[in-house]
Formats: C-alpha cells, structure tokens, sequence
C-alpha cells in the first residue's frame, strides 16, 4: 500500500477526528485542519503521526499560512498526496428562516474551500499522483432536501465538483472519490430542530464514514471508487423538544 501523507479538514471532531485516528495509526502522516482542538481526543493529539492546525479556512491569512506550513512540514516527506474535503457546516429549517450568514457560511465552507484547496494541491497530483476525497451528503444526490435546501445543494455543487475534476484528470493518474453520508452521529445537527433517532440502525457513526475513506485508500493502483453513498438501514429522525 502507498505511503499517504494526507491533508484532511475538518479534523478536531466528529467524522474528521475519527479519520484522523483511523488513518494515523496505520503509520500515515495526518495533518488536521481545525478551528478548535480543545474537544478533540487526547489519544489522537498525542500521536505521533497527527499534527493538528488550528485555523479558520474561510479566513484566506490564515488558510494560506497554514498550507505553507503543512506543504514545508510536508516535502520533508515527499509532499501531500491526499486530499480529504471534510469541515462542513449546516443549518436547517424552511429556507426563508435561514439567515443569509448561515448560506454564505455553508457555501464557502461546503463548497467555495473544497474548490480552492483542491485547486490548490492539484497540479501536484497531476504531477506525481494524489487522490481526493470530498465529504459530501447523501442530500447531494436526493432529488429534494426540504428544510435543508441551501445545505443540500451546496453538497450536490461538491458531489458535481467532484465528477468533473475526476473526468478532468483521471488520465494524469488522480483519484477522485465523493463519500456521501446519511444521518451520522455527530454534531452537524446543533443548528437543526431534530438530531438523530438513538436506535441502533438509525443512523451511521463516524467509524463507518472513516472506514469509507479507508476502503478508498486501500484500492490498489489503477482502481478508483468514484462515489460511496451509506446509509442507515431505518429511516428515522428524532424531533427535538
């Protein structure tokens, strides 16, 4: 299996840190991107092959000093190879009840840094071989996500992002993949008026989306997953009170 030296978003929580944990105990340089670590698993902070950054990527300073530190830290190694679009941001409800702050801050983190960051690293692959794995939703897909129209259609813009950028260098040997999670147990529902319903086979855990981008890892040369989409088997979701 290759040495993967990997950027990922979103790391200090949910999804993001249980990639990190996965990928980083398989001997794999991990650097982590994240607003705030103070939360995250002492475990993960303390190995060695995780190195997390603290930054606000919807802050172009701070994003550019922190992809010139992780490219120096890096080339040390070789350089990165894969690319792992995971920070997201939601918020739910009728369309007209969400505040344009709350879409411009969903666009540009579910969408607007996934184009930059890819654009950023993609010469390189292009170059010398990387993949790319976006974060996406199975809302993405659906045909409708009402009480969440703006998040839906920011994870549609990524999952079609991701299709062209796979057709548009597939043949300089880079990977694309969009994994795209149903209702997961994790904090992306704190701006919503329901959460996931506790029952066993009603929603995913982070491990299983982390085990997704494994799977992807794990294929052998030539071989690309484009799409993931997983699902719990019920469907069911738990109104706040």
């Amino acid at each position: 299996m290759p040495e993967y030296r990997i950027l990922l978003t979103g790391a200090s929580s949910g999804i993001g840190m249980k990639i990190a944990s996965l990928l980083a105990v398989r001997g794999w340089e991990v650097w982590g991107i994240g607003r705030d670590f103070s939360k995250t698993d002492r475990t993960l902070l303390r190995a060695p092959h995780f190195h997390s950054v603290s930054c606000d990527l919807l802050i172009k300073e701070e994003r550019d000093a922190a992809l010139r530190m992780i490219r120096a830290m890096a080339a040390k190694e070789g350089g990165i190879n894969v690319l792992i679009n995971n920070a997201g941001a939601a918020w739910y409800g009728l369309h007209e009840n969400v505040s344009p702050e709350s879409i411009s801050a969903m666009v540009r983190t579910n969408l607007e840094v996934p184009m930059i960051l890819t654009g950023s690293f993609l010469r390189d692959f292009k170059r010398d071989g990387g993949t790319v794995i976006n974060i996406a939703s199975v809302t993405g897909e659906e045909y409708a996500s009402p009480h969440g129209a703006a998040y839906g259609a920011t994870k549609a813009g990524l999952l079609s992002f991701g299709r062209s950028i796979f057709e548009e260098a597939r043949k300089c040997g880079v990977r694309v993949t969009t994994v795209m999670p149903d209702m997961t147990d994790t904090e992306l529902y704190r701006h919503a008026d329901f959460a996931c319903d506790p029952d066993e086979g009603a929603h995913l855990l982070p491990e299983t989306v982390a085990e997704a981008v494994l799977y992807v890892l794990s294929q052998p040369d030539g071989v690309v997953v484009p799409e993931i989409m997983l699902r719990p088997q019920l469907r069911r979701i738990r109104k706040k009170s």
